[in-house]
């Protein structure tokens, strides 16, 4: 098979991080700044990613505006659209500022910032987060290889959420649970890449981390 490469893509700047807001399954679209981020990701995969054979993306409202311009520009490339591929649920703290869950829940709380894997809000531990993350990018791995089998590399650009590419990232390169903690938290529309040489190398911990949170191509994204 050949290796998958993993271009894996946050979503961009949305009007609950621009309040300060938790956002988990919640919240609206982006803001402006964010469509900025999204178009100028967009034109990255274009030149540098001309010949990729999908996209992947989660299903809220702030990847599906920040998929759009990528979709725009490879009209022909197929889009597979996973529920698991969401952020982390954060239950009740969902549309609250983390001061607001601090004081709503200030032992769970607490616990979910100094790195217990409990569930923010009740909602979802990160180790259920990381396994069906895994699942969900070892599905997209094994479709990518079976539809780029003659090409050396095969590319697939992921839209997804922080929570995602940094347990996708530990899992990818052996880390143990709750590895995602050494791994820095991403930033809207930073890019990120796996090469996966077998379908299951995120599960066994044998991917390649090509790159990591860059940003340079957000130079020109205005601000809001």
């Amino acid at each position: 098979m050949p290796v998958i490469r993993l271009v894996l893509i946050r979503h961009g700047e949305s009007q609950w991080n621009a309040a300060g807001m938790l956002q988990g399954h919640g919240g609206p679209g982006l803001t402006g700044r964010g469509h900025e981020q999204a178009a100028a990701t967009a034109r990255l995969l274009a030149r540098h990613h001309p010949g990729m054979v999908a996209l992947a993306r989660s299903d809220l409202p702030r990847v599906v505006e920040t998929t759009a311009p990528a979709e725009g520009l490879f009209p022909s490339l197929p889009v597979h659209v996973d529920e698991r591929l969401r952020e982390i649920d954060v239950g009740s703290w969902t549309g609250l500022t983390r001061e607001q869950a601090a004081a709503a829940d200030p032992e769970l709380y607490d616990a979910w910032v100094g790195g217990a894997d409990v569930a923010p809000g009740r909602g979802e531990t990160f180790g259920a987060l990381r396994a069906r993350v895994v699942d969900a990018l070892s599905d997209v791995i094994a479709e990518a290889a079976r539809g780029g089998a003659s090409r050396q590399v095969a590319t697939v650009a992921v839209f997804t959420h922080g929570g995602p590419i940094r347990v996708a990232v530990a899992a990818g390169l052996g880390l143990p649970p709750g590895g995602h903690r050494s791994v820095k938290p991403v930033t809207n529309c930073a890019v990120s890449v796996l090469e996966c040489p077998t379908p299951t190398a995120l599960a066994e911990g044998t991917a390649l981390l090509g790159a990591y949170n860059r940003v340079e191509h957000l130079v020109t994204a205005a601000p809001d």
